[in-house]
């Protein structure tokens, strides 16, 4: 069974419309997947094709993604996105810039994002300004926005998330993923993880806020949580069994959040925490970290503090008419010292102080990180407007 047919069953009951219109054909997860590109793109008759990469993905994949389009004959040029001046190569109105002129100086009819997660983020919102398709070629397991249709871009120092496109089309190849660094295997694992304290924030959000909530979305984004948890052994090893499971979940998460329309699934507290971090590195002039490992230890803090709200029963928890529910949600989140485990056993940083982020900038997030999405009704928001202190 593909991943798209699997979804598929696991949405039946959802209106059918909504999961016909982001179903993605093909969604390639297999060895040598990257060699179907250029026979797609000459089925799919385009004509001028515009890859997308930075210095180090080009020769993962670009440079051979380049010269099996040109050897189908059809006319291709790479951009590399320049890195800022700390190094990093971020989602920002610059990258997006130069991405949009390049695009309008090849006449490209559709763009490839060669890379992982910032890449594609890049990518897919200059695309939609552009009015262009835009196919995905991962080349690590790091996140789970590889489907997704929200950009988030970094505006002037401030982090936003922007309605853009999903990708026509996703090729991700074993054969490429196998070989990501162990970090980006560990950031993508952390990404996962976050879901959670992402599924509970949703759930106390319907609860507590009377936002709109799925039980197939969070159905599916449970179960694609749960297929990395009992295979963490394998994911740690980076077997190709391993990180088959680890892309499968992202994707699947990402789909979900798609068929839902809102990120609500797959991002709650912890992500709110990692772009407080992120836009903090930025004011400061930092280098970045990796998304994932952020969520994973962001995740860790928040079951802590989560525990601990619901021990001391504060009225974020105790006030509300669905307290012993949400109490026993919270008592289904494992422990922060689990969380850390999972996350040392696949390689990646487990607390604030591996990643670099200080005691201070952590407690001011704790406290703050809230306002990054304040549509979001989650208990760190509850708790800290008041209704938990």
């Amino acid at each position: 069974m593909t991943l798209m047919e699997k979804f598929k069953l696991a949405a039946a009951g959802y209106d059918t419309t909504a999961v016909q219109s982001i179903v993605i054909e093909p969604l390639l997860i297999e060895r040598g997947a990257i060699k179907q590109v250029a026979p797609y793109l000459q089925k799919k008759g385009y004509r001028k094709v515009l890859i997308v990469s930075d210095s180090i993905t080009y020769e993962v994949s670009g440079k051979q993604l380049e010269a099996a389009i040109a050897a189908n004959n059809i006319a291709v040029k790479a951009t590399l996105i320049k890195p800022d001046k700390q190094g990093d190569v971020i989602a920002d109105e610059v990258s997006i810039v130069q991405l949009l002129l390049d695009i309008q100086h090849h006449g490209a009819e559709v763009v490839i994002a060669a890379g992982s997660g910032t890449l594609h983020d890049i990518t897919r919102y200059a695309a939609y300004t552009a009015g262009i398709p835009f196919v995905s070629v991962p080349t690590a397991p790091s996140v789970d926005g590889f489907n997704s249709k929200g950009a988030p871009i970094i505006i002037r120092g401030e982090k936003i998330t922007i309605a853009a496109i999903g990708p026509d089309a996703i090729f991700a190849d074993l054969d490429v993923l196998t070989q990501a660094p162990v970090a980006m295997v560990a950031a993508g694992f952390g990404d996962m993880l976050g879901k959670y304290t992402s599924l509970f924030d949703w759930s106390y959000g319907s609860l507590a806020g009377e936002e709109a909530y799925s039980d197939i979305v969070a159905t599916i984004t449970r179960d694609a949580l749960m297929q990395c948890v009992e295979n963490v052994e394998l994911i740690a090893s980076r077997s190709e069994e391993g990180i088959r499971v680890l892309i499968s979940s992202l994707i699947e998460s990402g789909l979900a959040m798609l068929l839902f329309g809102q990120s609500h699934s797959a991002s709650g507290a912890e992500h709110h925490l990692s772009h407080y971090w992120e836009m903090e590195y930025i004011r400061l002039g930092n280098r970045q970290l990796l998304h994932g490992a952020k969520v994973g230890v962001a995740c860790a803090e928040i079951s802590g503090l989560y525990h601990r709200l619901a021990a001391e029963q504060v009225p974020a928890i105790s006030g509300t008419e669905h307290a012993e529910r949400i109490s026993q949600q919270i008592a289904e989140i494992p422990n922060e010292e689990t969380i850390r485990g999972w996350l040392k056993q696949v390689g990646g940083p487990s607390t604030t102080a591996e990643l670099g982020v200080s005691d201070e900038l952590l407690a001011r997030s704790l406290s703050e990180a809230h306002l990054v999405r304040p549509n979001r009704y989650t208990l760190l928001r509850a708790y800290n407007e008041g209704a938990g202190k």
